[in-house]
């Protein structure tokens, strides 16, 4: 049970929220418990959605953005956002069981995708601080500065849904996974 009480549906959302969460039903087929937790706070639930809109509007490509949320949640042991993750990198990204246990080693079987959640998992452990050969190895992976700065952003989007979940202990809404299951 979630330490935050959040509404049960659309209706009982706060009166602001309620255009938002309908979106997002419209756009999904459903309202993950993840968006109605945030929808308790409209202004969290606008910006998270602005920034997640405007992320996938990105030069990122989707298959990418899914490798990246995969690492941050391993990382941050987040099992709401990982189960999340796991089921929207299968169903939508169309990744494969082994790349997904790569994902969440902090790896990629895919070279240039690879460069990027590894970069990703630095800036994560470093909180930002990576070295200048951490910025060369990118660069020399392929990727401009628009992009790393949109891992950036993508890596710390990720971090505050992993902390949000964590913290009020969201329902896990999607085929559950462990964080303390490694996949083999």
């Amino acid at each position: 049970m979630s330490r935050i009480t959040y509404p049960s549906s659309i209706a009982a959302a706060p009166g602001a929220s309620q255009p938002l969460l309908q979106a997002v039903e419209k756009q999904l087929g459903s309202v993950p418990n993840l968006f109605r937790l945030a929808s308790v706070s409209p202004a969290a639930l606008e910006g998270y959605l602005g920034i997640f809109g405007a992320l996938g509007k990105g030069r990122l490509p989707a298959a990418t953005r899914e490798r990246i949320a995969l690492a941050v949640a391993q990382a941050n042991g987040c099992n709401y956002c990982l189960s999340a993750h796991t089921y929207l990198g299968k169903n939508l990204a169309k990744l494969d069981a082994a790349e997904i246990a790569a994902n969440r080693a902090g790896r990629s079987n895919d070279v240039k995708a690879d460069a990027a959640v590894r970069f990703a998992v630095k800036v994560l452990n470093a909180r930002g601080r990576v070295a200048a050969s951490d910025l060369n190895e990118i660069r020399d992976a392929g990727y401009d500065d628009g992009q790393i700065i949109e891992i950036v952003q993508h890596v710390a989007l990720n971090i505050w849904t992993n902390y949000l979940n964590e913290l009020a202990q969201t329902e896990i809404d999607f085929p559950a996974i462990d964080a303390a299951e490694i996949a083999a």
